[in-house]
Parts: C-alpha cells; sequence; structure tokens
C-alpha cells in the first residue's frame, strides 16, 4: 500500500515509528510491518512511501527480499570478506561454463 504521513515540525519519521502506528491500524504484529521508499516532499511536513502487511512472519519471510529481512533485524547476513569474493572471482575466471561453478566452489570449506 502507499502510505501519505503527515509531520509538521519533524524532519521525519522513522520506519520504527511508522511499523508500530501502522500495526496499531491494521491490527497485526510489529514483526510483519515492512516500510519502505520514503521520500520527504520538498519542503518538508511530507512523507509518501510503500508499507506491506503480511499475515504472519512465516508469509513475510517467503516473500520479503533478502535485503529488506536483513534491515528488520529477522534474516542474518552472509559475513565474506571481500579479500575472500574478489579471489574467488578471479579462481573461476580462469574456467568456463559449468567447471566455471565447480571452481567457485572449491575454495569453500
Amino acid at each position: 500500500m502507499i502510505v501519505d504521513v503527515l509531520h509538521p515540525g519533524r524532519p521525519n519519521v522513522s520506519h520504527k515509528e511508522l511499523g508500530d502506528r501502522l500495526s496499531k491500524l491494521y491490527k497485526s504484529s510489529e514483526d510483519c510491518v515492512f516500510t519502505f521508499g520514503f521520500r520527504t516532499a520538498f519542503g518538508g511536513g511530507k512523507s509518501t512511501g510503500f508499507a506491506l502487511i503480511y499475515d504472519s512472519l512465516d508469509e513475510a519471510k517467503k516473500v520479503e527480499p533478502k535485503y529488506r529481512l536483513i534491515r528488520h533485524g529477522i534474516g542474518a547476513k552472509g559475513i565474506i570478506s571481500s579479500k575472500q569474493r574478489k579471489e574467488r572471482k578471479n579462481r573461476a575466471k580462469k574456467f568456463r561454463g559449468t567447471k566455471k561453478a565447480k571452481a567457485a566452489t572449491a575454495g569453500k570449506k
């Protein structure tokens, strides 16, 4: 759904605050409300963005993108250093086709 928020006298409203308010309005848990894409109108006082409200947390985990789950504090972020990514990329450069996928996974332990 599209959400219009009026906030005169304030620079903006936090996602957590919006999630709390929307969960009370639509009688759902705070974990099932996802807000994103908010833009403040020129001059301030009004913001417009998107909100998605799911029936359960399991449905949200199935549908929501991984990055949004991580931002929401539900998903886990993979801990791979940039050096490991570069080494994997350069290892895979030496191969073509299906062998490339095998070379990329060969470095994992």
